[in-house]
């Protein structure tokens, strides 16, 4: 299994987004339990391949957090140019 392309996390919806956040933290912490009950069979690249997914997942939606702060900051000085 290749790891993920952010190409595809940049692709999806704010709720979207959200709910693969919360889908990829649980499949981590199901993984985490399996392997604290001695469980998880030969597959412990999945852990890498988890934690890269959310790592992207969450890039993408502290970038999108950035651009609505900017564009909100970039709406409140044109609303002060032009009141002054």
């Amino acid at each position: 299994m290749a790891l993920s392309k952010i190409s595809e996390a940049r692709a999806l919806s704010d709720e979207e987004l959200l709910e693969a956040i919360a889908d990829t933290k649980r499949e981590l912490f199901q993984l985490r339990f399996q392997k604290a009950t001695r469980q998880l069979d030969k597959q412990v690249h999945q852990f890498k391949h988890t934690r890269h997914r959310l790592a992207q997942l969450m890039t993408v939606q502290r970038e999108r957090q950035l651009a609505a702060l900017e564009a909100e900051a970039e709406a409140e000085a044109t609303t002060e140019s032009v009141s002054a």
